[in-house]
């Protein structure tokens, strides 16, 4: 992945001389590298951040048309939605660094890092959403799959902290990061439950839509 722009090698404070600055005008600072954003940086953007938001708006819509029409689901459902949110809003904000600020960075393995526990947790939601039709099958894969994406989310996380540690990364990136973590983690988890307790509500929701 070449950097849209070709960023100096940077020394503490990582943000211009942000570091001591309250976290909102980092926060501004770090926004407003979207502006250094080229062609491809929003292709990538648009796809990465729409992705994840797709997924909140189908599973937020089909909950919500449930309950709308008068289907009880346990509370801890709708913990899903609301962790996708977290997430989406985390990686919204984490991805213009990744485009701009650090992207020479990436380069040295963390964007590898990055692409595989994309495609685990992507994969992770696909056997969820297979299992309602074969939970016997996709019990095992799911919970694997659910396992090594927080594993590589470890991982990701090291090398984040590794290079705060050395100048490399800033406040507002290692906040994305916590509730990028913490989003992820909620959302699968609560899937996964639901999945363990065989979808209570779904059944009844796919004969409304009918």
């Amino acid at each position: 992945m070449k950097p849209a722009v070709a960023p100096e090698k940077m020394t503490r404070p990582p943000e211009g001389s942000l570091m001591s600055d309250p976290l909102l005008k980092q926060f501004a600072y770090y926004t407003s590298q979207m502006k250094a954003f080229k062609p491809h940086d929003w292709t990538y953007y648009v796809a990465w951040v729409g992705l994840m938001l797709g997924l909140l708006v189908s599973t937020s819509g089909f909950l919500l048309w449930g309950w709308a029409h008068g289907i009880h689901y346990p509370s801890y459902v709708w913990n899903i939605p609301l962790g996708t949110a977290t997430f989406v809003g985390a990686i919204a904000l984490d991805t213009i660094g990744h485009r701009t600020l650090y992207a020479v960075h990436l380069e040295e393995g963390e964007g590898f890092v990055h692409e595989i526990t994309i495609a685990l947790g992507i994969s992770s939601i696909v056997v969820l959403c297979f299992g309602y039709s074969h939970a016997d099958f996709c019990r095992i894969p799911a919970l694997v799959l659910i396992a090594m994406t927080i594993f590589y989310s470890v991982v990701d996380e090291w090398m984040h902290w590794r290079r705060y540690l050395s100048g490399h990364s800033g406040r507002v990136e290692m906040w994305s990061h916590v509730f990028i973590f913490l989003g992820h983690i909620i959302m699968s988890l609560s899937w996964w439950h639901w999945f363990e307790e065989g979808y209570p509500g779904v059944v009844e929701t796919l004969r409304s839509l009918h």
